[in-house]
Formats: C-alpha cells, structure tokens, sequence
C-alpha cells in the first residue's frame, strides 16, 4: 500500500504555503495545532455559500430549498432574533426531527454570534426539562412533538420564547415559523470571537445527566478543514503512487443523506458542514429507514451517506438493494461507531461504485480526530485511520504516562478542535481535559504509520479472570457470522472470573442461529475465553440512542437478571 505516497501528501499539503498549512496557535491558553487558513467564524463559512444561489441545498419530501432561499430564510431568522434583544453569547434552543427548519435555524444563530443549543429530540420531559434549565436558552425553536413534551411539564418553558415549526394550529405563546421568517431582513453585523461557542451539543451518555459541551467557532471550522483534507491527502497520495492526475474538470456538487440526528456531530458538524462548503444538497429524513434510504439514493443521485455503520449494513442487507440503482453512491459507512472489518470488506465488494469510509470522533472534538477511507481503510479495515493534522495524540496508562510506541493504552488528543469544556460542570471539564489534553476514554495504540486502532471504549472492556477482553474484537468475529444482523457484546458479572462475556444478537431476516453454533462460530474464529458465556437471541432490533449507538448498559441491565446459557 502507499503509506509512503500518504506522509508524503501530508507534508506537502500542511507545510508552509501549503492549502492546509499547520502552525501552532494559543486557545484559551492551550498551546495548540491549528489550520493557517481556516475561515475565521462558522459565520463566514455560511456567508460565502450565498454563492451556491440557485443549487439544491435541503431537500425533505417533496420540498426543495435552494441556497438562496436558504439565505432568505437564515437572514430573516437572525433579523428578528435580533430585533428581540438576542446578541452574541446568548443561546437559543433547536428541539426538532431533522427539519430543513433545524439547519436554517442554526445557521441564523451561529451566524450572529448566538450559541445554537442541539436538544435531543428523543429526550424525556424531565430530560428536556433538565437541559433547559442548564442551557437557559432566550429562545426554542421546536416542532410539535417536543412542544406537547414541553406541556407535559407546567412551567417548564417559563422564560423561554416559543417558534413553533411545523404546528398543525395556532398555540398560546407560540410564534409560528412562517411569522419570524416574514419577518424579512437584512443578516445583522456581529463580531465573533473564534473561541466563542457556536453550539452546546449533550454527550449521549445513557447513565446520569448529559453534559453540554461547548463547540466553538474555531473548533467547528477546524473540524471542516479537517474533513476537506481528509480527502485532498487521500487523492494526492493516489495521485502520487499511480501516477494519475484527478480529472481536469470539478467534481459534481456533493449529495448527502442524513440519516442520523442533526444534533449530534456525525449528522451537523461532519455531514451538513462538509456537503454545505462544497454546495451541496442535503436530504433529510424524517426517520431511519432502510428501505426509504434506498429509494432516495436512486432518486436523489446521493452521493455519499452520513450514518452510523449498523446502517449502512441494513442498506446492504435489504431486499431491495439488489435492485436499485446505487450507481451515484461513492461513499458508504460513515461514523459515530467503529465500523466492523466484514462491513469495510462488503462496502467494497458489493457496491459497485462506493468506496468504504470512516471517521472516528466524538462531540468533544467538535467531529473527527481521524478518518480513512478508499484503499486504505480496505488494507487496514480494522483502522480508525491516521489522526488529522490538526491534532496531536498519545495513549498514556492509567496514570496519565505515555505508554511505548504501538502499546495499548487511553487515547489522549489534543488541538483547535477540541471542545471550550462543559457549560456549568468544572468538575465534569477538569477531568476530562488536562493541559488541552483530551482524554477520549477510548483504548486504543498507534502503529508505525500513525494509524490508530480503537479497540474499545475503556469501561466496555471485560475483564475476564485477569485477562483484558475487547468487546469490539468479539463482535467482529460475530458480524463473520453470515445469519447475524445485530450484535452487542458487554460483560456479565461472574462470582469466580469477575466478569464474563455476553452478547445479544439478531438475526437477519428470514435465517436462523443456535447458540451453540454461534460458539462453535466464535471458537474457531478467536481464543477460547473471548467465546461468550452468555447468548441472548432476540427477535427484535437491538435498542439504540438517538444517534444510531447500541445502548449496551440498557441491554445488560434488561437481560443479564436472566441469561440463556
């Protein structure tokens, strides 16, 4: 492969004068790697898509806004946010489905200066309830769902002005989304500080509250350039190593299907943020659907797809997907969760036109630390790929003391990208972040090329009788299973070992599996301890969180009282 060819690209594209030249820069008193010529605010970043006019940008069902009504609507929001005393640092609220209305909403606030606070639309009342009183928004766009949970709790909305987006009537104290965009207007001036927040987006943890982690301006666009030079250093390494300059002409507009919510990183920071700078169309769905996927795809002409990878194996996996028209996708997998070797290996081999892609990240580094794709995530499918050039990295031991080159340890980042900390948890900041050190609470070595391989995240991991057990590993071994759609590995407490491992699977529609052949499977394929002890075939799909994430404490807490062994 043509690793060689890949730090050769890195060096030409991020020296001096280079399109991603690196330098270091102090943020908030961290001495940290930065882009030279990122664009100073996501604020500019938007303004410059005013230039895309008369493209595609949002399309959901049968509505279709170009850019230019687009930057209507977005200039009409900021202007009667404005008009209502709203000013740089203040936050408004986005609690919605995946609604044009959500990316227009957010481009007006981070456009003037305005923290946009992503609310998990999956939220109980009393979660919501919660993220309101620590945000504290002036403003909440919302649809009309969240409104009748905002109901569900009197008072809970005190103090907080209501737009209503997509209400089937009017509401007390409600202004209807129609009524703020006649508000016309002109885009307001602001002056934003890059180490502003622009968005305070909840850690998906599923125990506890959620901690709001605040994004910045620098941070979001840092993770932009992040993207774009994941795929200028990819192209100019096979430039380099075949000898084959890129097509003369431009490339078409980018298509992308969201799949995943826009309030996580995966969907905004990473999908919408990369398809908007390069003009192109973003189509949303209301809710994951394989089937309705693949209708789009063939009649969008989609592009890429933005997801976690359990979608893109239900893409492949469904009836359909032999019979329609892929042939526009070039890329498939995305990110939000390690995306398991088989699935890299499938992607390539049976979509003819889309190459395997992934980029590991995480809402404290306002989207990815690396990203791999094409030839190289198929020769090395078990990688997160290379860190950005914007990051610094190491994996340290439990005691926060680097660990020798290719060993195993907690995989600490550090760059412009990382998150400001977490709104009103000092406590939650200080252990998380030390000297601009991110600790990413992921396990993880990096080997002689710089790629890192993330073997799990530090609390999945089962201690067996002293003996280290990554989930990740294991369900790789089962995803090798040809009848098994889902799987989800933890561990089980055990009176004598400690802990024991446990899975619960799915099986593909229409196959079946024993638990016995699914040991037999995972005793040839991996060493006798990593074998599960515990097997729960279920008949419906695993639970997972609002980004598409299998929730494995809530697995555990509901199957281990009574295991199938």
């Amino acid at each position: 492969m043509h690793y060689a060819e890949l730090k050769q690209a890195r060096e030409e594209l991020t020296g001096p004068g280079g399109m991603f030249e690196i330098v270091r820069t102090d943020v908030l008193g961290r001495d940290v790697l930065a882009y030279r010529n990122a664009p100073g605010s996501v604020r500019d970043m938007w303004r410059a898509t005013a230039a895309f006019a008369d493209r595609d940008y949002l399309v959901y069902r049968d509505e279709r806004l170009t850019y230019r009504d687009a930057h209507r609507q977005v200039d009409a929001v900021a202007a009667w946010l404005w008009a209502r005393g709203v000013r740089p640092g203040d936050r408004v609220g986005i609690a919605m489905r995946n609604y044009p209305e959500w990316m227009l909403a957010y481009w007006a606030c981070v456009s003037i200066g305005v923290a946009a606070v992503g609310l998990n639309a999956w939220w109980t009342a009393e979660e919501m309830a919660y993220a309101l009183d620590d945000a504290r928004p002036a403003f909440l766009f919302l649809d009309a769902e969240r409104l009748a949970r905002l109901r569900e709790r009197p008072g809970m909305g005190d103090g907080i002005g209501l737009i209503g987006v997509r209400l089937s009537g009017a509401e007390p104290d409600v202004t209807p989304w129609a009524d703020v965009v006649a508000h016309g207007g002109a885009m307001p001036d602001a002056d934003i500080d890059p180490d502003a927040d622009a968005c305070i987006f909840y850690t998906s943890g599923t125990t506890g509250h959620a901690k709001g982690a605040q994004l910045t301006h620098r941070g979001c666009v840092t993770n932009l350039f992040n993207m774009l030079y994941s795929g200028a250093s990819t192209a100019r390494a096979m430039e380099l190593a075949t000898g084959v300059a890129p097509p003369a002409e431009p490339p078409a507009p980018p298509v992308t299907l969201l799949t995943t919510p826009l309030f996580h990183v995966t969907a905004n920071n990473c999908g919408a943020y990369l398809t908007t700078a390069a003009g192109g169309t973003l189509v949303l769905m209301y809710r994951w659907d394989a089937g309705e996927a693949l209708r789009l795809i063939a009649d969008e002409r989609v592009s890429s797809m933005s997801g976690v990878p359990t979608m893109a194996r239900e893409i492949i996996n469904h009836p359909a997907f032999a019979t329609t028209d892929t042939s526009s996708l070039l890329a498939l997998a995305g990110g939000g969760a390690q995306v398991p070797p088989d699935l890299v290996q499938r992607i390539d081999a049976e979509v003819g036109t889309a190459r395997p892609s992934t980029g590991y990240g995480m809402t404290e580094t306002c989207g990815i630390i690396t990203s791999v794709g094409g030839d190289f995530f198929v020769d090395r499918p078990d990688s997160a790929g290379p860190a950005m050039p914007a990051y610094e990295t190491m994996c340290v031991d439990d005691d926060g003391n680097p660990v020798p080159p290719g060993a195993i340890g907690e995989l600490w980042v550090k760059g412009a990208a990382v998150i400001k900390g977490y709104i009103n948890r000092p406590d939650a900041t200080a252990a998380t972040i030390t000297d601009g050190w991110l600790h990413t609470g992921d396990i993880a070595r990096i080997d002689g090329d710089g790629f890192i391989f993330v073997v799990d995240r530090k609390k999945d991991m089962v201690l067996r009788g002293g003996e280290n057990i990554y989930c990740a590993e294991v369900e790789a071994t089962i995803y090798r299973h040809t009848a098994i759609a889902e799987c989800c590995v933890f561990g089980v407490p055990d009176e004598r070992l400690g802990e024991e491992v446990g899975v619960a699977v799915v099986a593909k529609p229409g196959a079946t599996v024993s638990i016995d052949a699914l040991r037999d499977h995972c005793a040839a394929l991996t060493a006798r301890h990593k074998v599960p002890r515990y097997v729960w075939i279920l008949d419906e799909p695993l639970p997972r969180n609002a980004s598409g994430k299998f929730l494995k404490r809530e697995l555990r807490a509901r199957l281990v009282p009574s295991p199938i062994t």
